[in-house]
């Protein structure tokens, strides 16, 4: 007889890709596309009710062995005095024929996980709950390793890049998961399987500085120059889609407030 399966899985990270992927992975046990619909709730913690999540989480599956239900943001809805309580009560009542999904957004510092630490009572319930709960964190790769993570997104896709390939892209992605599955794919296609993404393909196609670019207008900004902020902004949206460029500004004013919130934890 196999193992039962863990009934409530807490995805945490800040690696999206790699949470989407596992979640993937789930839902590909959930049959032919109609009937995984009807088995897949998918849930935001900041505005389902209590009422909400207990309905998804305690319907019976259709047709298959389990229903899935993924709650993002679950820890936002349990800050009022004792909903923590009450809803550890309800991981410990659901039944084997669910599995619920917590993601979590987290940043692992040199200190460790910042949201989902040790002494977290989620984590706390986890080790008690044993084969019922898994926890999963989905880091972001380093610098370093990124090379390596690009060599092995590609296979997954289908593709080979060559070592150099790999580094010249992670020069211009950074440890960016999302933007390097971009580029991946876009290499892709234009080699078209006819053989591997080399370096020189990487400097045809990717944007030259990649993420980097966004830095002089990112100091504009937090120098109130108006003028040369406004001058860089229309520069990048010359040869760069509104969306990336929101998308990579935003991106980067976060690495800003983390790299803030290391300082000061390191002075405390």
């Amino acid at each position: 007889m196999s193992a039962a399966k863990p009934v409530v899985y807490i995805l945490h990270g800040d690696d999206k890709v790699a949470i989407d992927q596992y979640i993937a992975s789930l839902e590909s046990h959930l049959g032919e596309p109609g009937i995984a619909e009807m088995n897949l709730s998918r849930l935001d913690g900041k505005l389902a009710s209590d009422e909400d999540l207990r309905t998804a989480a305690l319907a019976l599956p259709f047709l298959v062995d389990r229903r899935l239900v993924v709650l993002t943001n679950p820890l936002s809805r349990l800050s009022a005095e004792g909903a923590s309580e009450r809803f550890t009560k309800l991981l410990d009542s659901l039944p084997q024929s669910t599995a619920l999904v917590l993601v979590i957004e987290d940043f692992h510092s040199y200190k460790g996980w910042k949201s989902l630490n040790e002494k977290h009572w989620l984590i706390q319930w986890a080790e008690k709950a044993g084969s019922r709960a898994l926890v999963h964190p989905c880091p972001l790769p380093d610098a370093s390793s990124m090379p390596g993570w690009i060599i092995r997104k590609t296979e997954k896709l289908g593709g080979k890049i060559t070592r150099q390939g790999a580094a010249e892209l992670a020069e211009h992605t950074g440890n960016d998961t999302a933007l390097a599955t971009q580029e991946i794919t876009k290499l892709l296609t234009y080699v078209d399987g006819q053989r591997a993404v080399d370096a020189d393909d990487v400097t045809l196609l990717v944007e030259t500085g990649g993420p980097m670019d966004v830095f002089p207008m990112v100091g504009a900004l937090a120098n109130r120059n108006a003028r040369e902020a406004s001058g860089l902004l229309h520069a990048l949206l010359q040869r760069t889609p509104a969306m990336d460029v929101f998308y990579v500004v935003v991106r980067q004013f976060r690495f800003l407030l983390q790299v803030r919130e290391v300082i000061n934890e390191s002075r405390n």
